[in-house]
């Protein structure tokens, strides 16, 4: 089995049947989404096997030290980058910030350019979600959210667009902006 197929097969055993809290959609499709955007970018093995197992460590409870024996330490650094650590110290709406401002200290810090990839494949994902959830829900969607000020996501998001600016001329990149414009009806 090829390194992308066993990542797959991965990520779908780790997902199973859990859904994503904003949209309900199965979490193995944002994981594919992000892999098929992060190979618009790339043809690069290792950084597509890592955005489709992006969120098996931080949401479905995989081992670091499992991708990294099975997958390479590569794939492991990639996805270990882009897994947050959820600070389950504090209560999720209180721990929020500190969580994404970690998570923009580590894209900022990072000297593998597939770090950047992963990025956007999951962000872009995540903002396809936000736009789609708009359009159904209108606000009422940061309900399902436990951070439910959008102010707050519209700093992450358009922060993140900053961080991956090398990639600005890409056209993950373009609709990655376009959609934080639309999201939160930016002028």
């Amino acid at each position: 089995m090829g390194l992308l197929t066993d990542a797959m097969a991965f990520a779908a055993a780790a997902h199973g049947e859990a859904r994503r809290k904003g949209d309900g959609v199965p979490a193995i499709l944002h994981a594919m989404e992000a892999a098929v955007v992060a190979a618009s970018l790339t043809q690069d093995e290792e950084v597509l096997a890592a955005a489709v197992l992006h969120d098996t460590v931080e949401d479905a409870g995989a081992d670091l030290e499992d991708i990294r024996a099975r997958f390479g330490p590569r794939v492991a650094a990639l996805v270990g980058a882009e897994s947050e650590d959820k600070m389950r110290h504090l209560p999720p709406g209180r721990s929020w910030r500190a969580r994404k401002e970690a998570a923009i200290a580590g894209l900022l810090a990072a000297e593998d350019p597939g770090v950047a990839v992963v990025t956007l494949g999951d962000k872009l994902s995540n903002l396809r979600s936000l736009y789609r959830c708009k359009e159904e829900k209108g606000a009422a969607m940061w309900d399902a959210f436990h951070q439910k000020d959008p102010a707050q996501h519209h700093w992450y998001y358009r922060t993140i667009a900053g961080a991956l600016s090398p990639l600005a001329r890409t056209a993950a990149w373009r609709e990655y902006d376009w959609l934080i414009r639309q999201v939160f009806e930016e002028i």
